[in-house]
């Protein structure tokens, strides 16, 4: 009886910690959010990259995150006097993986590589390590890399899975997209979502999962939510989830479209058409994980920078808070950012 009772106890708990982070954020915790852990946050202490070649390499830079992060490090190279050699695999993995073999022949002074699957890219990263090349990556941990850079998709995925929950209030259908499991960010916050939802049994995932695709992910998530919705009327559904906000936006799309809004959507990144959508005042749209894409690029180069100049105690991971974006603050996200 008094496992069942502190069962009890602690999902009110897990619920009621959601509620407060539904109603948004306060502006003091946005500024926290803001400082990484992992990084000094001094950029007048950051050495000078001057003389060096540094090698800017992307899975891609057609969404909103990687644009972002890749044109902050290309800036930041130059801020500090650097050369910035830049790579864009056009979300391709062929391309990709010849990229990062070219990096080998050529040795730049560093690589700072942003996204992609792991284990189609860490044999490349094995071999660049082994050159005697510094290997710095975004959003992909790898035995390899001499500091990792990303937000704390742990914290991240939790956060969103309790807003969920506490939206939901316990009980509701929840469709999923779960096409990039492989991709460490979106397989970490996938997991934290059914980590959370375990402890719901009144959460119900519609099965199968949607896959969301590369490229074309928002009209294709678009369609697919709007096939969907002839099959499943109003009420058998509540809720949609992504581990990016791509799919998020299509979805969210479809649903204004059909005018089925009471089915709210939730995401990861804090795209800007996304944020726009939370003005709205028939929005489907309830959170998105706001990340900060250039506050990350910078202080990648930043790291790469201390390690140049000998500091060669870096953290392994350094983190960058990410920020929950309801319709109540998505102006002071923006401004935090840099958007506005």
């Amino acid at each position: 009886m008094s496992q069942n009772r502190d069962f009890d106890i602690g999902r009110r708990a897990l619920l009621g910690a959601g509620v407060t982070l539904a109603a948004g954020l306060g502006l003091s915790s946005l500024a926290r959010a803001a400082t990484p852990s992992g990084a000094a946050s001094d950029d007048s202490a950051v050495p000078s990259l001057a003389g060096k070649r540094i090698a800017i390499s992307t899975v891609g830079t057609s969404i909103y995150f990687d644009s972002r992060a890749f044109a902050a490090q290309v800036e930041e190279v130059k801020r500090l006097g650097g050369t910035p050699i830049t790579l864009d695999a056009g979300r391709n993995d062929k391309a990709m993986v010849t990229q990062l073999q070219n990096l080998v022949t050529q040795k730049p002074d560093a690589v700072i590589h942003t996204l992609g699957t792991l284990s189609i890219i860490d044999p490349w990263f094995k071999r660049i390590a082994a050159a005697g090349i510094p290997l710095f990556t975004i959003e992909v941990p790898s035995q390899y890399a001499i500091n990792t850079i990303s937000a704390d998709n742990w914290s991240t995925g939790l956060i969103l899975a309790k807003k969920l929950v506490a939206d939901l209030r316990g009980k509701g259908r929840v469709l999923v997209f779960n096409g990039f499991y492989g991709v460490p960010s979106c397989g970490i916050r996938y997991d934290q979502l059914k980590l959370v939802t375990k402890f719901y049994p009144q959460i119900e995932f519609i099965e199968p999962e949607l896959r969301d695709a590369i490229p074309n992910t928002v009209q294709d998530a678009r369609s697919q939510v709007a096939a969907l919705l002839n099959k499943y009327p109003k009420g058998e559904i509540d809720a949609i989830w992504a581990a990016w906000d791509l799919p998020q936006l299509g979805a969210s799309q479809a649903l204004i479209d059909a005018g089925r809004t009471e089915i709210k959507t939730y995401g990861v990144d804090g795209t800007p058409e996304v944020l726009d959508l939370l003005k709205r005042p028939d929005t489907p749209v309830a959170a998105v994980v706001s990340q900060q894409p250039a506050l990350i690029g910078r202080l990648a180069v930043q790291n790469v920078a201390r390690y140049l100049a000998g500091e060669h105690d870096l953290p392994k991971e350094t983190f960058v808070e990410t920020l929950l974006t309801t319709a109540n603050n998505v102006d002071d996200v923006r401004r935090i950012r840099g958007d506005a």
